[in-house]
């Protein structure tokens, strides 16, 4: 199941064509199934930033348990991410991975920019589309 109006089909071949949540910047995603360990690839310009595949479940299963609005709260992995929010879990000891998310040391923050639209085209989430501070939901 797919957004409307969102291109590809989340594979390396056919990667989807996201926009962050403000709208601001474009990127490509897919799920590598087959990477060690499973991943969710997503390249912004010639950046490849890499975070567990099992984030999109967890962090789905997360936001359904929690049962209500959360915000996004993207950061840079060497900035502290704001309590409470989406990019805080992803880095968080007590998360199912126990820890980050994110693969490759010195990129494994933004995950509060770049996972919430792979869960939205995937209809396991809503997220809003604001300039700034904007949250997600579970559906």
């Amino acid at each position: 199941m797919a957004a409307i109006g969102v291109e590809g089909s989340g594979t390396p071949d056919d990667p989807w064509v996201l926009t962050t949540p403000p709208g601001k910047s474009e990127f490509e995603a897919h799920r590598d199934p087959d990477a060690t360990p499973p991943a969710l690839v997503v390249q912004v310009g010639s950046t490849e930033l890499r975070y567990h595949l099992r984030c999109i479940e967890d962090l789905h299963a997360m936001l359904t348990a929690r049962g209500d609005w959360m915000a996004l709260g993207s950061a840079d992995e060497q900035k502290p991410a704001a309590d409470e929010t989406v990019e805080a879990w992803g880095r968080d000891l007590a998360n199912p991975v126990g820890g980050w998310y994110g693969l490759k040391k010195g990129l494994r923050g933004r995950f509060g920019n770049y996972v919430p639209p792979v869960l939205e085209v995937l209809g396991l989430a809503e997220v809003e589309h604001n300039a700034r501070n904007n949250r997600m939901r579970a559906i």
